[in-house]
């Protein structure tokens, strides 16, 4: 965790995919290449790659990127429609231990925002399958806005918009060039999510109300 000592947390923002939610190609990708780990790695890393995902995160209209991805791979059509058509089967559950964080957090008082790497088109899917994201007073999503993280600009959308000091804010990812960015722009504190447990704790020492006690096993 990077710290500045600037200024006391009064408010944090929290990134969503790997902190908060589980999602992960594989989850739908696995049955459709039933069970042959090998070749599923390799469509992923070489057709529906994270880089031509990134592109729909930006704002990118599916259509486009399917159209794109099938003239290239003609002889992959049907699994590269699968990324569009069946999406929310890559959704799992919540991140096991944060939710409650959030909920313990959001119980207290503290004013919680999300920005996060999102496709537009799919985030209505999303906001529908998790409650807990009627918590945060905005989520800025990247499909929205026509830029990821790492992207500065996008961090600054949210500070502008609620007018927030990062020198009070804190900010959680599990992606440590976004955690580096938040650091570089005067994030009271820069944290890289790797557990709820030690999230629980950075938030403690940070002197957030509310999580004293250890977590609920």
């Amino acid at each position: 965790m990077t710290i500045s000592s600037r200024s006391k947390v009064d408010s944090i923002v929290f990134d969503l995919g790997g902190v908060l939610i589980d999602w992960n190609p594989r989850y739908l990708y696995r049955r459709l290449f039933k069970g042959d780990d090998e070749a599923m790695e390799a469509f992923l890393r070489e057709v529906c790659t994270p880089e031509w995902n990134a592109r729909q995160d930006a704002g990118r209209p599916w259509a486009e990127g399917v159209a794109e991805l099938v003239g290239r791979h003609p002889e992959a059509r049907e699994l590269i429609v699968a990324f569009d058509e069946r999406w929310e089967e890559m959704l799992a559950g919540a991140v096991a231990g944060s939710v409650e964080i959030l909920g313990h957090l959001f119980s207290a008082g503290v004013p919680l925002y999300a920005l996060s790497n999102w496709s537009a088109a799919k985030f209505p899917i999303t906001r529908a399958r998790y409650p807990f994201l009627s918590w945060f007073r905005d989520i800025v999503i990247s499909g929205e806005v026509g830029t990821t993280k790492p992207d500065p600009s996008m961090f600054r959308v949210l500070l502008e918009r609620h007018a927030l000091d990062p020198s009070s804010v804190a900010y959680v990812d599990d992606s440590s060039p976004n955690v580096a960015v938040a650091a570089d722009l005067g994030f009271a504190a820069a944290i890289r999510f790797v557990g709820a447990d030690a999230l629980r704790r950075d938030l403690v020492a940070l002197g957030l109300p509310g999580l004293a006690e250890p977590l609920p096993r």
